[in-house]
């Protein structure tokens, strides 16, 4: 099965909307020349041909540098006790000031995470502006705007729990008084993410053909909103939402190892991922840096070896866990797909999830640039049921969806993974936190999961943390400057 080529025309088309926002302020001169590949505003938004073309760019840009490589790393995982910065001492030291909370608004990884996540609202926006009055098939035409409603959703997700409030930019600017907005209170911007996401939900398949692979989906928005409500705590939401899914078809890859493999791509378990493809004779389309930033570092074919496993998480897992192995490349052992890693090396160990073994790689391109990136999936689906339902009281309910994530990992092997059996809140809620943490460790949730869950001073105390100021991270201090003080700093940096 052939996955559609997102990012196909992805590089021209990022540059024509660039052109068609700064379009109004260019003034012609006799030196000017039509840049060539690129289409002249009056002439885009006209046809289904250029609607297909702006979704395919809006897919395209969260491969980008930005969204999936360096700057997620550093805001996403770097500040959790899963992760620290790896490859050798002396390359991109800076990426430390983030396991060690001492990043400051100058930073260039949050100002490119800022700015990453803009550019992917900018691309939805201009999408939901412009789409409803193109001429085109009108089943179509709802697809692609509840798809640019999700996307949009994401990015904000991804904002307003790194950042709290944030610029709500929900058109693209036409006056320039709409340029330069404040931050808007995060209880607003939870509720553009919900309001985008119902909508979505209620236009979006279930799923699609062949071609259409990758597309986001009824079962992705629906998740995606179950996660934006479970951070804002709203149970009965995130109940009523994964209850949702569950009935949608999804099931547990039976092999937790595989489910990361190249070769099953957009498998049962996966909700929505990031489709990225090496193609053959174009490099430069073939883009995504996720897993050559994390590869093993010294060897053909690994990487470059950075956001490694701590030990803390390896000491997290149970005895006998089969997901530890399958999460964590050791130096000195040999992985399930037969590579040998070198006993001597930078790091003692490597992100597992983001590997692909070292006979894919080609030259001339990014080692593991056809490894996608799954970004919700139903084991995290199961999870938010099981800690909503316990703070509900429904202890059955979140005991059930709980042992569906622990008889997959303990797989034939009875004598691991106790099935959990208690019926104390307290002791579920933290069962609950524990099967998080090791399920989806190196997925990017740790850090704010334990945030959000008002640990922040008990797990990350002894690395730095404080409470009352890292529950975000700074504001760029670049877009404080740009907005002549309109932004504000967060509190205490």
């Amino acid at each position: 099965m052939k996955t559609k080529n997102f990012y196909l025309q992805g590089a021209s088309i990022l540059c024509l909307f660039a052109t068609l926002l700064l379009a109004p302020a260019c003034k012609k001169g006799f030196l000017d020349k039509p840049r060539q590949g690129v289409v002249p505003a009056t002439q885009f938004w006209v046809t289904q041909a250029d609607a297909t073309s702006a979704v395919n760019a809006m897919y395209a840009n969260l491969h980008e540098w930005t969204n999936i490589a360096f700057a997620p790393i550093a805001v996403e995982s770097m500040g959790s006790d899963d992760a620290e910065k790896g490859s050798s001492p002396d390359d991109a030291s800076f990426m430390n000031d983030f396991d060690t909370f001492t990043a400051s608004s100058t930073e260039g990884q949050i100002s490119d995470f800022w700015g990453g996540e803009y550019r992917t609202i900018n691309l939805a926006n201009q999408i939901l502006d412009n789409v409803p009055a193109i001429n085109m098939d009108a089943s179509l035409k709802s697809r692609y705007l509840a798809e640019a409603k999700f996307i949009r959703a994401y990015a904000y997700f991804r904002l307003v729990r790194a950042f709290g409030d944030v610029p709500l930019r929900l058109h693209v600017p036409k006056d320039p008084s709409e340029y330069n907005i404040p931050r808007t209170p995060k209880d607003q911007v939870w509720a553009a993410i919900e309001s985008d996401l119902t909508d979505a939900a209620s236009v979006l398949p279930q799923t699609y053909d062949a071609t259409n692979v990758g597309h986001v989906t009824k079962g992705a928005a629906l998740a995606l909103h179950a996660k934006a409500a479970l951070y804002q705590k709203k149970w009965a939401d995130v109940v009523s939402l994964t209850n949702e899914v569950s009935g949608l078809g999804y099931s547990l890859f039976p092999n937790f190892e595989k489910m990361f493999r190249v070769e099953n791509k957009n498998n049962s378990e996966s909700i929505f991922e990031i489709q990225n493809e090496l193609i053959p004779g174009k490099p430069d389309e073939s883009n995504s840096q996720y897993s050559q930033v994390q590869g093993v570092r010294g060897v053909t074919g690994g990487g470059w070896g950075f956001n490694v496993p701590t030990q803390d998480l390896v000491d997290a897992f149970e005895p006998g866990d089969p997901r530890l192995n399958a999460t964590i490349i050791f130096r000195g052992t040999t992985t399930a797909e037969g590579d040998a890693i070198p006993l001597a090396g930078d790091n003692p160990r490597y992100n597992y999830k983001s590997y692909v073994p070292f006979s894919m790689y080609v030259s001339g391109f990014n080692e593991g640039a056809q490894q996608d990136k799954i970004v919700l999936r139903y084991a995290d689906v199961l999870l938010m049921n099981a800690e909503a339902n316990n703070e509900l009281g429904n202890t059955a309910a979140a005991l059930a969806s709980l042992e569906m994530v622990r008889a997959r990992a303990r797989g034939a092997n009875a004598g691991v993974l106790p099935e959990v059996t208690t019926t104390d809140q307290g002791a579920l809620r933290t069962a609950i936190y524990h099967e998080r943490r090791v399920e989806l460790a190196m997925e990017f949730d740790r850090y704010f999961d334990v945030i959000r869950q008002g640990r922040g001073a008990e797990v990350f105390g002894p690395k730095g943390w404080k409470a009352n100021k890292n529950e975000v991270w700074p504001i760029p201090q670049t877009e404080i400057d740009l907005s002549a003080g309109v932004i504000t700093q967060n509190p205490g940096y």
